[in-house]
C-alpha cells in the first residue's frame, strides 16, 4: 500500500493486524518490522516461516518508505509464500509503479495505491464518515470542517470522533457544535470570511483579517489564501454558468448538495468579470509576497488587508 494519503494505508493495515489471527495466535505468527529498522533478508526470514497452528503468518512493514533495502524484496515478491500475508506500508508518497518490486506486487499480489482527496471532495467524505457512525451533520458543519482541517483523513477523523463521543442519540451535529468541539472560533474563521466576502460586509472582513493577524498559528497566510483562491475559483464558476439549475451549479461547484449554491450566487452577483480578474492577480501577489518575493518581511496582516482592499476597493 503507497501513496499521498496515508489514513487508507492505516486502516486497512489495522484491520488485518487485527483480524487475520485471534489474540492466541498473533504470539507467534504475527511480525510488526519497522522500515528503518528492517533490512529485507529479516523480512523475507520471517514471511519464509510456516505459521505456527495457525492458518498465516502476518508480516506487517511499518513506515516502509525508511527501508533502504526495499526494492530487493521483489525475489520474493515474484514468489511469496501461500502461507504469509506481508503487508507494506509505504506512507506519505507514491511508489515508483515502474520497480521489478511493484511489477511482482501487482502480478502476484495487491498493489494498492491511496490518493488524497481533493478539496471538493472533503465534504462529502465527511457526510459519508459521520453517516457510517449512525448519525448526521448538517452542511454547514460539513464545510466549515472541510474548511478548517484540509485534506487530512486522519486528522479529520480524530476530529470527528471527538465530536461525534459528545453526541445525543439522533442528533444532528451543528457548526456550532463543530467549533466548540474543534476549537473553530465561532465568528473568526475562513468559513466566516467566505460568506463576509460574498455578501460585501466589509466591516466584518476586517474584523476577521485582524483576528487572523492576530492568531497567526492557528490561521496560518497559507491556508487562508489557499481557502481564498478555492472560494474565489467557485464564485468564477457561478457567475459563468449563472443560467444553470442549482443541482447543474451544485455538480460544477463540487459540492454535495445544493445548499450553499444561493450563496455563490449572491457572490457571483457582486464580483464578475474584470472584477474577479483583478482578484486573481491580487491572489498570486498575495502569495508571492507571502513567500518574501517582491515584499520582503512583509506581515501576513498588511498582506491580507492589501488583498482584501484590492477586493472591495480595487
Amino acid at each position: 500500500m503507497h501513496g499521498d494519503e496515508s489514513y487508507y494505508i492505516d486502516k486497512i493495515s489495522s484491520f488485518i493486524e487485527k483480524n487475520v489471527l485471534d489474540e492466541g495466535e498473533k504470539s507467534f505468527n504475527q511480525a510488526i518490522l519497522y522500515g528503518k529498522d528492517t533490512e529485507f533478508k529479516t523480512v523475507v526470514d520471517e514471511a519464509r516461516q510456516y505459521p505456527m497452528m495457525a492458518s498465516h503468518r502476518v508480516v506487517v512493514i511499518k513506515e516502509a518508505q525508511d527501508m533502504m533495502t526495499i526494492k530487493s524484496l521483489a525475489t520474493y515478491a515474484e514468489n511469496p509464500s501461500p502461507q504469509s500475508i506481508l503487508v507494506i506500508n509505504h506512507k506519505h508518497k507514491k511508489f515508483d509503479s515502474r520497480t521489478k518490486l511493484a511489477k511482482a506486487i501487482k502480478a502476484n499480489g495487491v498493489l494498492f495505491e491511496s490518493k488524497k482527496l481533493y478539496d471538493n471532495q472533503v465534504q462529502a467524505w465527511i457526510t459519508n464518515y459521520i453517516s457510517e457512525k449512525g448519525f448526521a451533520i448538517s452542511p454547514d458543519a460539513a464545510m466549515i470542517t472541510a474548511e478548517y482541517l484540509g485534506t487530512d483523513l486522519n486528522k479529520i477523523a480524530n476530529e470527528m470522533d471527538k465530536v461525534v463521543v459528545n453526541l445525543k442519540d439522533e442528533e444532528t451535529i451543528s457548526a456550532d457544535l463543530v467549533k466548540e468541539m474543534v476549537g473553530i472560533s465561532k465568528d473568526y474563521n475562513v468559513f466566516e470570511l467566505q460568506k463576509a466576502i460574498g455578501t460585501m460586509n466589509t466591516e466584518k472582513v476586517f474584523r476577521i483579517v485582524e483576528y487572523f493577524a492576530a492568531n497567526p498559528k492557528s490561521n496560518p497566510l497559507v491556508m487562508i489564501l489557499s481557502n481564498l483562491f478555492g472560494y474565489f475559483s467557485k464564485v468564477y464558476i457561478a457567475a459563468y454558468h449563472g443560467k444553470k439549475s442549482d443541482n447543474e451549479l451544485k455538480t460544477l461547484l463540487g459540492l454535495p448538495t445544493p445548499y450553499f449554491v444561493k450563496d455563490y450566487r449572491v457572490a457571483a452577483q457582486n464580483f464578475k468579470g474584470q472584477k474577479l480578474i483583478n482578484i486573481f492577480e491580487a491572489l498570486k501577489f498575495a502569495d508571492l509576497k507571502s513567500k518574501g518575493v517582491g515584499a520582503r518581511n512583509m506581515e501576513p496582516r498588511a498582506i491580507l488587508r492589501d488583498f482584501m482592499i484590492t477586493v472591495f476597493y480595487g
